[in-house]
């Protein structure tokens, strides 16, 4: 007989909200990927790069951390490939010699926008299951995930700390 404390200790990984949130992203980059991978050459830190530079040029590689929440080694491998690549630009930022700024090519935008509607579709196609109402409460719910994890990340909450604290 399972107890309400065995509960407790126990983690059912496939009932985890973070790891079904994590698997369900996974999955979906995947597959979009593998709708631009083979045709640009492209992974997907890379098109994660090139999406937040096509919104907004002259941006450093930390900016890039922060806008994609992904590590500095992916998005130094990102940006060294894309340069390779010449989808991307780097030039030193004028009123400080120290960063780079980054935006991209011609060649860049021109796959960028070619990209857009690949990964349009899939995302309608995802939303299409759901109902108006399903897709406003998904957006309304992702975004008040969104708002919590920004809260505990600006204020550095620790909700396990704060768990800890309730139980003495």
């Amino acid at each position: 007989m399972t107890t309400e404390k065995d509960d407790a200790t126990q983690l059912q990984l496939a009932d985890f909200l973070p790891y079904k949130l994590s698997i369900l992203a996974n999955r979906i980059s995947y597959a979009i990927a593998e709708a631009y991978s083979s045709r640009f050459h492209l992974t997907i830190p890379a098109w994660r790069v090139m999406a937040v530079l096509g919104l907004e040029d002259n941006l450093t590689a930390a900016d890039l951390v922060t806008r994609t929440a992904m590590d500095k080694v992916a998005i130094s491998r990102a940006v060294a490939s894309l340069l390779d690549m010449a989808c991307i630009h780097r030039e030193l930022d004028p009123d400080d010699r120290r960063r780079s700024l980054l935006t991209l090519t011609p060649k860049g935008r021109d796959i960028y926008q070619r990209i857009i509607p690949l990964a349009r579709c899939y995302e309608q196609d995802l939303l299409n299951q759901l109902s108006e109402e399903d897709q406003r409460a998904l957006k309304q719910i992702t975004n008040k995930l969104m708002k919590r994890v920004n809260q505990w990340e600006k204020h550095n909450v620790n909700p396990a700390s704060l768990q800890e604290t309730q139980d003495v």
